[in-house]
């Protein structure tokens, strides 16, 4: 059965595009609301699975409307969809709940793949904006997934992740299908990230990584 959605944003024709592009990759969009307050009264009535929820919104904006809405439809999935990349907007989010945090400068079929994922019980987060920063943010662990500043600092956002990924000993297929990723585009980052920090094989990276921790 397609998954149901709800789409809250104050701008008309983002809402359209949002309902068509849904539409088209087999999602029942159910319903839409301009703000906060009407979004959670549509919930209750409707019971969505998933509601794609606008961050900055005139009245009750996305952050404030979002405990309201985990009660009103308590078995439906809300994922932030905003234009912000500020930390505090992103760390508030999940913490009230969110199960995902979508930038608005995704491509379409990059926020099809995250909303799929959301869907069936993933974290849809985008960009650097990993699942693990997800997992360490509700544990309340260090939001940086325990990678010091200096690596930090010399790898790209999607390098840290795949690094941190290799950690937790997964493999090329498993990290290509966490991140939404080809295996070639995770060779990729592998190789970028072994010449950036020096080295000439993922087990020396990780080392790299243990002695940096250390």
């Amino acid at each position: 059965m397609a998954t149901r959605v709800l789409i809250v944003d104050d701008h008309p024709l983002t809402r359209d595009a949002l309902a068509s592009l849904l539409t088209q990759h087999e999602f029942d969009v159910v319903g839409e609301a301009d703000d906060g307050e009407h979004a959670i009264d549509v919930a209750r009535e409707l019971q969505p699975d998933l509601i794609l929820l606008d961050l900055s919104m005139p009245g009750i904006g996305g952050l404030a409307a979002l405990p309201h809405l985990r009660a009103a439809a308590p078995d439906c999935e809300v994922v932030m969809l905003t234009a912000s990349v500020g930390e505090e907007n992103l760390l508030a989010s999940i913490r009230a709940g969110a199960a995902g945090y979508l930038l608005k400068t995704e491509p379409p079929e990059r926020i099809v793949e995250f909303l799929r994922g959301a869907a069936d019980g993933d974290a849809a987060l985008s960009g650097s904006i990993a699942r693990r920063l997800l997992e360490k943010v509700r544990d309340g662990r260090d939001a940086n997934g325990g990678v010091p500043d200096p690596i930090a600092r010399a790898l790209s956002a999607r390098e840290v992740e795949v690094l941190l990924l290799l950690d937790d000993h997964l493999s090329t297929d498993q990290i290509a299908a966490r991140l939404f990723i080809s295996e070639h585009t995770v060779r990729s980052h592998v190789k970028s990230m072994l010449r950036k920090l020096g080295v000439s094989s993922r087990r020396q990276a990780l080392e790299t990584l243990a002695a940096a921790r250390s």
